[in-house]
């Protein structure tokens, strides 16, 4: 039974005002296990997570306009990492993120502190769906290895991979959780927390849609690390939708819209912490609320992508028009597929979506510099670099209208922080 208990914290330590030394009361919340657990939602939630589902089955099935599905997926990976780095607030460009990335390939090294922490984001959710196919397991090495990777170039890398051993809140004083906004479970439950719900999240007999926001609110109430708890949650979303085999090819950027609706996300994350039995009317409104929205929010993702593997495919169409006889196979052909995934690059890195010699690659490059598909920046970098605005802007439209509450940021301002509109 899911309760809260009463604490005492105790804190000395000099530097301190005598406030945050004094000894306070604090509520810990302990909740229900999931595994081997029978969920009920109310019928309208039901009918949203089917809507859900059949939304992300059917985007992986027709994610295949593009001449390169591998180069929507990477966008799309890129897009879903930057919104869930943004909800923790790091507030980072995708022009800049495309920079830093380029940088890093071609052993310039990272001159952008705030994009290289969101780089590693980006490489723990590649990493970590690599590592997910259908059928397969989700282990507690796993998760502890994505936190470990999202941690790695920060001031807190000691901590990263490990489980906490002190006691952590959200919201409140820096230096004891007596005004906190939530207090998770205590460290020493949350070994067998975890296990629990990686258990849960290798079960199939709840639709997937709802198991991967059932854990997810499970794994921001455990609280399990020190830091990076918000973006390791957010991974487990999309390896639990791998898993289950709904995005097999490309991932839906949920986080995208959770960034967006962040106060219905943080919400409905608390809609699920009740107090009493799991068959109550309490836990089943919390539940169903929380389940709603999470199907809700997969159903936007899905159909602002598709709009953007839309606007992909034309100007990919337009490209391939002014440039008319594209021989299939050849290096040109390959660098136009796969552009739409990597939209900044240089010829040591064209190569590697070519496959062809520094040559043939280069020769491609410049032949898309001269139809204007490719722009040649100035840059720091040791390298020159090439930048296909087309794509940049599309991804950009994407971000701002993924940032609006009704997809329409000239209707709907953003209700977060998003790129500038492109102006012509």
């Amino acid at each position: 039974m899911a309760m809260t208990e009463e604490r005492v914290w105790s804190s000395g330590g000099s530097g301190r005002s005598r406030r945050d030394r004094q000894p306070c009361r604090y509520k810990v919340y302990v909740p229900d296990t999931l595994s081997n657990r029978q969920f009920l939602f109310e019928g309208s939630v039901a009918a949203d997570v089917v809507d859900a589902e059949r939304a992300i089955m059917d985007f992986n099935g027709k994610a295949s306009a593009l001449a390169s599905t591998e180069a929507l997926a990477r966008i799309l990976l890129r897009a879903e990492s930057l919104a869930s780095s943004r909800i923790e607030g790091m507030v980072v460009g995708a022009r800049r993120i495309l920079r830093a990335e380029v940088e890093g390939s071609v052993g310039a090294g990272h001159t952008d502190a705030s994009a290289k922490e969101i780089l590693a984001n980006i490489e723990a959710m590649d990493w970590a769906i690599s590592q997910v196919s259908t059928g397969s397991q989700i282990t507690l090495q796993l998760l502890l290895e994505v936190n470990r990777r999202l941690l790695a170039e920060t001031e807190l890398s000691g901590s990263g991979g490990k489980l906490r051993e002190e006691q952590n809140w959200i919201g409140g004083s820096d230096f004891n959780p007596c005004s906190a906004d939530f207090v998770p479970p205590e460290w020493e439950s949350v070994e067998a927390l975890m296990e629990d719900l990686v258990e849960f999240s290798n079960q199939d007999d709840l639709p997937a849609v709802a198991q991967a926001a059932l854990a997810h609110s499970q794994f921001e109430t455990v609280h399990p690390f020190v830091d990076g708890n918000g973006r390791t949650g957010r991974v487990l979303i999309q390896m639990i939708l791998r898993r289950r085999g709904l995005s097999p090819n490309v991932v839906p950027p949920v986080s995208l819209i959770l960034a967006t609706q962040a106060k219905d996300y943080v919400e409905g994350l608390g809609a699920t912490r009740y107090s009493g039995a799991p068959d109550s009317k309490d836990a089943i409104d919390g539940i169903s609320l929380w389940v709603g929205r999470f199907a809700a929010a997969c159903v936007r993702s899905v159909a602002d992508a598709m709009e953007y593997e839309n606007a992909a495919k034309a100007i990919q169409d337009k490209w391939r028009e002014k440039l008319q006889k594209v021989r299939a196979g050849s290096s040109l052909d390959k660098l136009l597929s796969g552009l739409v995934g990597m939209p900044i690059l240089t010829v040591s890195t064209a190569m590697k979506l070519t496959g062809s010699s520094h040559q043939k690659t280069s020769a491609a490059v410049s032949k898309l510099v001269e139809a204007g598909v490719l722009k040649r920046m100035s840059s720091g970098m040791r390298n020159v670099s090439y930048e296909a605005p087309e794509i940049i802007e599309a991804f950009t439209s994407l971000e701002r209208q993924l940032g609006s509450p009704a997809g329409d940021t000239k209707s709907s301002p953003p209700s977060r922080a998003v790129p500038a509109r492109v102006v012509h």
